[in-house]
């Protein structure tokens, strides 16, 4: 498609909720390559926040006469712009129960702006060995955010050392809920936990010293029916199997 952007956003939140963070990254013509991004911190807040704010902020920064291929690696934000949008806003943004949905000002924002433009969402995973080269720019990007307690703009050039963050975050983002682990640096150590086949796991990890997968601060967290804690990994907030038990 002629005069398409290529983009991914992330949002990010140590622990969750905590100092959370957004980033937006515009790739080039085949979306391999950064060539322009933003980033912001948003103080204490939730990781879906962070999600919501980097797509809004992006459709804010984009051309809204060009296309625009936006991929995202959280299914709660990939359902909010998308699957659930149609119903909430025939519902003035509220649930079927009539309550106001959540993330509403943020969820409004974003249905306004796409009003009238051509964008299409992708969702991609997040944290793979050779994955989508966006969505990790988007991702260290967002983690730098809260890290380093500030926002960025970046554009050619600039972007080359985007992958270099901050290794020394700030007493009040450490985790105080989960056992302690070394704090590690995105693209040059693992993961700390040990898969289910007792091999290290080979994830990148989070600030926290765990990958998306094994870091509590990003399942589910709901009680299962043996009573240990659902370790599905959603990003922040209940798995679709416990959102509405």
């Amino acid at each position: 498609m002629a005069g398409l952007v290529i983009a991914a956003t992330d949002g990010a939140a140590q622990p969750n909720p905590g100092p959370a963070g957004w980033a937006w990254i515009i790739g080039d013509d085949q979306g391999r390559r950064p060539v322009r991004g933003a980033s912001g911190y948003l103080g204490d807040s939730t990781n879906n926040v962070g999600e919501l704010t980097a797509v809004e902020q992006l459709l804010q920064a984009t051309d809204p006469a060009v296309p625009l291929e936006v991929r995202i690696d959280s299914q709660y934000a990939m359902n909010a712009v998308t699957t659930w949008l149609p119903n909430q806003r025939r519902r003035g943004y509220r649930t079927a129960a009539g309550k106001p949905i959540a993330n509403r000002e943020l969820i409004v924002r974003i249905d306004e702006l796409l009003t009238g433009r051509s964008v299409r969402f992708v969702y991609v995973r997040a944290h793979q060995v050779d994955g989508d080269p966006l969505n990790a720019a988007a991702d260290h990007a967002a983690q730098d955010a809260v890290r380093s307690r500030r926002g960025w703009d970046w554009t050619g050039e600039e972007l080359a050392a985007l992958p270099v963050l901050s290794t020394s975050p700030p007493a009040a983002a450490a985790r105080t809920s989960a056992p302690s682990r070394p704090m590690r640096r995105p693209g040059t150590a693992r993961c700390a936990a040990t898969t289910k086949a007792g091999k290290p796991c080979p994830i990148d990890p989070r600030p926290s010293g765990w990958c998306h997968v094994h870091d509590p601060a990003v399942q589910c967290g709901a009680v299962t029916a043996k009573g240990r804690p659902c370790t599905v990994a959603t990003g922040g907030g209940r798995c679709a199997q416990h959102r509405t038990s």
